[in-house]
């Protein structure tokens, strides 16, 4: 699917911009700044595009498509921590991991609720949902 393939590529550009100069740390802070937005621009040709294409042809929700971001961005950084950083993979990292998944999982749960039971509901629906007073 296009929106998961870009938004792995977007997060792999966004980490770089976000991350990358902490091994860098004898440049001056300005370079890095300018540097990171340099990057970060790669990344937003990447992620607007795969929000608009996730949420107009495959219909994920808004909240759906930040959810996804959110878990490939942790996905992502755990092999640049691992391998660009050089830091170790706790067991408590993982743990935290497993539970965030968990999380993110509870976002692609069917909604069977009634329409009214959805917050910010229209107001068309919360009138003709059952119980509804007259």
């Amino acid at each position: 699917m296009y929106t998961v393939l870009l938004l792995i590529l977007s997060n792999i550009f966004m980490t770089f911009a976000w991350y990358g100069h902490l091994r860098q740390n004898s440049a001056p802070l300005w370079i890095a700044i300018i540097v990171s937005w340099g990057i970060a621009l790669l990344e937003y040709c990447l992620m607007v595009p795969a929000n608009r294409i996730g949420y107009t042809r495959y219909g994920f929700s808004g909240f759906q498509l930040k959810i996804i971001q959110e878990a490939i961005t942790l996905i992502v950084f755990v092999f640049f921590a691992a391998m660009y950083l050089k830091e170790p993979v706790r067991w408590n990292h993982l743990a935290a991991f497993v539970l965030i998944f968990a999380g993110v999982s509870l976002a692609f749960l069917p909604n069977r609720g009634s329409p009214a039971a959805v917050v910010g509901a229209p107001a068309e629906l919360e009138a003709n949902s059952p119980g509804a007073r007259p």
